[in-house]
């Protein structure tokens, strides 16, 4: 996947205050606040720093946690993993592959068919209805 990179003032540009801090900055929103949490459209998610396609409205489900949780991205190499040790615990964070946008953070702890849920940011994201 070819990477994008973009200046930091060409992020803050074309994000949303609150976006550019969930993403760029590895912030996060507060449970229960995004726009997709509950949403039950049909379609694909997108990352909202650069329009890749990351997750199918098929693999999302009510985790409970108040954030959007997927079981798998929509293909391999969508996103990439690393290891997070910031506060005190270790944990997974998701990024998007094509440009490092913080997405939020992977737990095994999902329902099949993969065991995993994608527990992600809903302003890191932009929806397309199929």
């Amino acid at each position: 996947m070819p990477k994008i990179e973009k200046t930091d003032l060409q992020w803050r540009e074309q994000l949303s205050p609150e976006s550019y801090n969930v993403a760029r900055q590895h912030g996060t929103e507060a449970a229960f606040s995004g726009a997709y949490y509950d949403y039950k459209g049909d379609g694909v998610y997108k990352c909202i720093c650069c329009d890749t396609v990351l997750f199918d409205s098929n693999s999302k489900f009510d985790s409970g946690t108040g954030w959007p949780s997927y079981f798998e991205e929509i293909e391999e190499g969508r996103i990439k993993e690393v290891r997070d040790e910031a506060y005190g615990m270790v944990r997974v964070e998701v990024l998007c592959a094509a440009c490092d946008a913080h997405l939020g953070h992977v737990f095994p702890d999902g329902p099949e068919p993969t065991g995993q849920r994608y527990c992600i940011n809903s302003v890191c994201l932009d929806f397309e209805e199929r």
